[in-house]
């Protein structure tokens, strides 16, 4: 049967791509936050998933402002690597799953989840980030096959965190419904607080952080019980990315360990955080 091996949440803040990519990372700025991703790197490695499904935003890159779908997914079986206006990042165009990204769609409708369809997509560095926190190293390709999966975090109203719970639970149902013998990895991107423009540019809230990485695994309810105002006045305007963890844990279920968690301030002007869940037998 087709299985989730593991989940993995973290942010997707566009300098930790660039730090990677212009040989940065062992810099005295950037070493920290890369020392953190090793212990769960080295993990990753040893556990590769055949697919990686990857639960991000994008940045009106692929998808202008005219037109935000709530949730959407791309079921092509190459997705081109995003120019975000300065050319696209240096890294492996990506190898999508289509026979399995229309399994999963099908399920998620039947659920009562209405998915807006991509069958062309490119994609930026909600997307491409993950992957090089996970790979830094890919070579002439990425090690996994990826469905993208999107969700509105930019334009009101986004999607509820519970209903972003909800979701990760039919996901999980999905994968886990797929014929063959596969092993997944799904990732929830983006967060931790964080604000990039306003009165309160700058906000970063590690209360608020910490809290959440504890009741990631521990008490999702809570974070789900969470209204968008609640996560924008504690995680600022773009700190609400943070849902997008919870379609993630929704996904995974609940018999599971933490492998490895760190947390750093500042990546950019952003709180920077990476929690890798695996079930409980399996870590």
């Amino acid at each position: 049967m087709t299985e989730i091996i593991w989940g993995l949440g973290t942010s997707h803040v566009p300098s930790i791509g660039a730090a990677m990519d212009n040989e940065k990372a062992q810099d005295e700025y950037w070493k920290p936050l890369f020392d953190g991703y090793a212990p769960a790197r080295e993990w990753m490695a040893e556990n590769t998933p055949d697919v990686a499904v990857i639960i991000y935003n994008d940045h009106a890159n692929a998808l202008g402002l005219e037109m935000i779908p709530t949730f959407a997914i791309g079921t092509d079986d190459h997705f081109n690597v995003a120019d975000e206006g300065y050319g696209p990042r240096k890294v492996p165009n990506v190898r999508g799953h289509a026979e399995m990204s229309e399994h999963i769609l099908v399920q998620l409708v039947n659920d009562g989840f209405d998915m807006t369809v991509c069958q062309e997509l490119d994609v930026d560095h909600g997307l491409t980030v993950p992957l090089s926190v996970y790979c830094p190293e890919p070579g002439e390709q990425w090690p996994c096959q990826v469905i993208p999966i999107l969700v509105n975090v930019l334009q009101y109203p986004q999607p509820t965190a519970q209903r972003c719970l909800a979701l990760g639970e039919a996901l999980g149902r999905a994968i886990r419904s797929f014929p063959g013998d596969l092993k997944v990895a799904v990732f929830g991107t983006g967060g931790m607080s964080h604000q990039l423009s306003g009165a309160r540019a700058g906000l970063i809230n590690e209360k608020f952080d910490r809290e959440f990485l504890r009741d990631i695994k521990e008490n999702p309810e809570r974070l789900a019980a969470l209204t968008r105002e609640d996560y924008i006045r504690e995680a600022g305007s773009e700190g609400l990315e943070m849902i997008m963890w919870l379609i993630m844990r929704g996904a995974i279920g609940d018999d599971i360990e933490r492998v490895h968690e760190t947390y750093h301030v500042p990546a950019s002007n952003t709180a920077a955080a990476l929690t890798l869940f695996a079930p409980a037998t399996a870590s």
